[in-house]
């Protein structure tokens, strides 16, 4: 009797040990989440447009998180620090993608916050865009400014900006330069493209009209001719 007793305990703990380890081999694995993340706007981008993606965060720990944006070669930007004020952080791109300065392709961006990295990508794809060199925001800065006379900022325009978006049809020259008059109040429109309120095609447009109708010239008594 003590023998088929001590049989069906021995038998019991093993039942219960064979569900004791299929119970934990059965539990979720837990893993730690990373305390940052990327919301991208989203994945692919042309010419023309802006990078837009969002750090979420679940902390704030005083520290910035280190930015770096590369290309599928390695290559890329050196270390941006970027002020983790809340717990979702959007980050606009303040500089359109060029096709002068972006190859096209895959890029990668790299956040590193709170001890950890974390990896987004995007790809800048072909298309039929043209828009207004970033070099050309600074002029109109100091113009806006009043640090830069009108004629200077004609001249940029014909120098950088494709014709396709502002054509001017006059010679500038170091003779004439000085006599090309802007009028103030096209100033309004220069200030909405700066602040992002209008597209580089808007304020191209509005250029382009003030040429067209020779609001923008050289004085005919210059002896130039439009």
């Amino acid at each position: 009797m003590n023998s088929i007793f001590r049989k069906y305990v021995k038998l019991k703990i093993i039942i219960l040990s064979l569900i004791l380890v299929t119970s934990f081999a059965s539990l979720p694995t837990v893993s730690a989440e990373s305390p940052v993340s990327i919301i991208m706007e989203k994945t692919t981008y042309s010419y023309c447009e802006r990078l837009f993606y969002t750090i979420e965060v679940s902390e704030i720990t005083g520290e910035p998180a280190i930015i770096h944006i590369r290309d599928e070669s390695g290559k890329g930007s050196s270390a941006i620090p970027i002020e983790i004020a809340s717990l979702k952080n959007p980050i606009p791109s303040p500089f359109a993608f060029e096709k002068e300065v972006f190859q096209l392709g895959k890029y990668f961006v790299d956040v590193e916050y709170a001890g950890s990295k974390i990896t987004a990508e995007f790809n800048v794809i072909d298309s039929d865009n043209i828009c207004i060199p970033e070099v050309i925001r600074q002029f109109v800065i100091e113009w806006l400014n009043d640090k830069m006379p009108d004629g200077y900022l004609v001249d940029a325009f014909q120098k950088y900006i494709d014709v396709s978006l502002i054509d001017i049809p006059f010679e500038i020259t170091d003779e004439n330069i000085r006599e090309i008059y802007i009028p103030n109040w096209a100033k309004s429109s220069a200030y909405w493209w700066i602040q992002g309120m209008i597209s580089d095609n808007e304020f191209s447009q509005m250029m382009s009209y003030l040429v067209d109708e020779d609001i923008i010239s050289i004085p005919i008594e210059s002896g130039n001719e439009i």
